[in-house]
């Protein structure tokens, strides 16, 4: 594909090392790099095998699907924001690409009812939102309008109100299982890497005093608080990890569409280098950093 033959252009006369030797020069390179592989995640969403997908997706692949646009739609404004050099904000968008990445692979690595299951559990709250359709507001447009929508989608998804039993009896969890679950099946990291890379985000109580400690406040000698009206700056720590889990899903992708083969080396090519990069910056910031 020309846009990942141009993109691997860019790089053929570059020592990667050259920018990994000073924390300035990764940063400035990194920020690069991270745009390119949103690039590379934004085409790797757009192909597909013309054989096997003469028009485009079934339902169940058109669920990972849409989990790996999120994943480069997301990633495309943390990369924005680490420009911007603001890392309050990344905070805020790794969280998800994690949720998308580590689902997505375990959709990938199990059975077409997983899938499907999946698909269902989206419905926990519309399907109570129904229930409530004597009451005032959906006597309005607006009310109308919403069960339309929820009845269309059930419809266009070959479901009915009566096709989740199954999940109500398991309390609307993917198969079963808390996310915590899902994460550690990964193999792409650790199962003890859950509270490093996703828990400190989902904190038990939402807009919590550790997150206001880091970001906003800003703590006096004597022990009090005063507001921290600025953004923290940012480094690869917050970035480099989330490409990590969220390129292992996108090979996945590549394998289940059948388009990696000798005539798309560019697309085998392409999530071998991500690795390779990613893992250099990584051990490169690590080998510099001091703090």
């Amino acid at each position: 594909m020309d846009e990942l033959r141009e993109i691997f252009l860019r790089y053929e006369d570059k020592s990667i090392e050259e920018h990994l030797r000073s924390l300035e020069s990764i940063k400035e390179f990194s920020g690069t790099f991270y745009q390119d592989v949103v690039s590379i995640y934004d085409a790797m969403t757009r192909i597909r095998n013309l054989q096997r997908n003469p028009t485009g997706f079934s339902h169940n692949d058109a669920a990972i699907l849409g989990l790996l646009v999120r994943i480069w739609k997301i990633l495309q404004e943390i990369v924005r924001y680490y420009k911007e050099d603001n890392g309050q904000i990344i905070s805020m968008l790794d969280r998800p690409v994690v949720e998308a990445a580590i689902i997505a692979e375990y959709l990938m690595n199990s059975s077409d009812d997983v899938i499907e299951d999946y698909r269902k559990c989206s419905y926990k709250d519309r399907l109570k939102t129904l229930d409530d359709t004597d009451k005032p507001f959906f006597k309005t447009k607006t009310g109308q309008r919403l069960q339309n929508s929820i009845l269309r989608k059930l419809e266009e998804d070959g479901f009915n109100i009566n096709s989740f039993e199954v999940q109500k009896n398991r309390d609307w969890k993917l198969s079963g299982k808390p996310f915590r679950q899902i994460f550690e099946k990964s193999t792409v990291v650790p199962p003890d890497f859950y509270k490093y890379l996703y828990g400190y985000s989902s904190e038990s109580i939402h807009g919590s005093w550790n997150e206001s400690m880091n970001f906003d406040l800003r703590r006096n000698d004597d022990g009090t608080y005063l507001a921290f009206p600025f953004y923290e700056s940012v480094d690869m720590r917050l970035v480099t990890p989330v490409i990590k889990i969220a390129n292992h899903a996108f090979k996945l992708w590549l394998v289940r569409i059948d388009v990696i083969d000798e005539n798309d080396r560019y697309f085998k090519k392409a999530v071998q280098w991500i690795d390779i990069v990613n893992t250099k910056i990584f051990m490169a910031f690590d080998d510099l950093y001091v703090g």
